[in-house]
């Protein structure tokens, strides 16, 4: 049986995913789906560096259709086991209407879910258990959760970062509603579910860095307080695991008086350099990703182009 054809631009965060998927997806008639786990939610756009209706048309003027982007509320319980379904679903129907999928994104996990025959543990989960854990976090530090996590499953404690709030209640959450360590689940199966040609874009690090400040600005511009002032009095609270998101935890400690705006800006920054170098971490350790660097390439254009011909002779289209 041969297995269906599907295109990746993955990479860490600030790279250009979103406008070189535009153009991959217009050069080889296909349609974007995000492969990332905040831009699921409704009204968190200008943290999420959410693909606005202007961006999704190609330099020639083609309207590229963006799925997997704004399906659920912020308050509702989402996993990537939900994603997973979903996507697959949506990827199915443009596999059936003869259009190329190129999944675009930066979150690991969610790309590695769709394409491979990933398993998970079950996906009910304790909403007023992972509420407190979340508060626990706030109150006590990741590091006294991570140090917990460590003596239920270091297996997963080796893995999961201490920064990295939302997986380690998620495995926390695991361990005390089934009794079991959630690293006893598979989240590397290698059967793949699909035949990709995957790239990666990268970025010399000072580049990079000086793009991730830039967006940080330019979200602060654009009204980041406004939108995450905006959720809190629409009932998401830090509670709610979409709301430890990043950008929006760092704004919700300015509203809260735990220090200023500029302290805030700089605490984005800091943390989303820490989240880029985690994404590249992740992305190598996948030896089907053909990387580019962003840099060697005078222009969006011939960056494209570049890309487009690595897929076609990937895929052989």
């Amino acid at each position: 049986m041969e297995i269906p054809a599907v295109a990746a631009v993955v990479g860490p965060t600030a790279t250009g995913k979103s406008e070189v998927g535009v153009e991959v997806a217009g050069a080889l008639n296909g349609e974007v789906v995000s492969v990332d786990s905040m831009q699921v939610y409704r009204g968190m756009d200008i943290g999420t560096a959410k693909v606005r209706e202007h961006s999704r048309y190609t330099s020639s003027g083609r309207y590229i259709r963006h799925h997997m982007l704004d399906i659920i509320e912020p308050t509702q319980n989402y996993s990537v086991a939900d994603f997973q379904e979903r996507a697959r679903s949506v990827i199915d129907d443009l596999l059936d209407r003869r259009v190329l999928p190129v999944l675009v994104g930066g979150t690991g996990l969610y790309y590695h879910a769709t394409v491979r025959e990933y398993l998970f543990v079950d996906n009910s989960c304790n909403s007023e258990l992972r509420q407190e854990l979340f508060q626990r976090a706030e109150k006590e530090g990741n590091e006294s959760l991570h140090r917990e996590l460590h003596s239920v499953d270091p297996a997963a404690a080796e893995k999961i970062h201490v920064n990295d709030t939302k997986r380690i209640v998620r495995a926390l959450e695991v361990f005390y509603s089934t009794g079991e360590p959630i690293s006893r689940y598979s989240e590397n199966d290698a059967r793949v579910k699909y035949h990709v040609a995957a790239v990666g874009l990268r970025m010399q690090r000072q580049a990079l860095y000086r793009r991730i400040e830039e967006r940080v600005e330019s979200m602060f511009a654009a009204g980041l307080v406004e939108e995450v002032r905006t959720l809190l009095q629409e009932g998401c609270g830090p509670g709610y695991s979409a709301m430890q998101a990043l950008g929006y935890k760092e704004v919700i400690g300015y509203l809260k008086g735990n220090y200023d705006l500029e302290t805030c800006k700089l605490l984005l920054k800091k943390n989303t350099r820490r989240f880029a170098k985690r994404q590249l971490t992740w992305f190598r350790r996948d030896n089907n990703i053909k990387w580019f660097d962003v840099d060697g390439f005078s222009d969006v254009h011939s960056l494209v182009e570049a890309i487009v011909c690595h897929i076609k002779d990937r895929l052989q289209i």
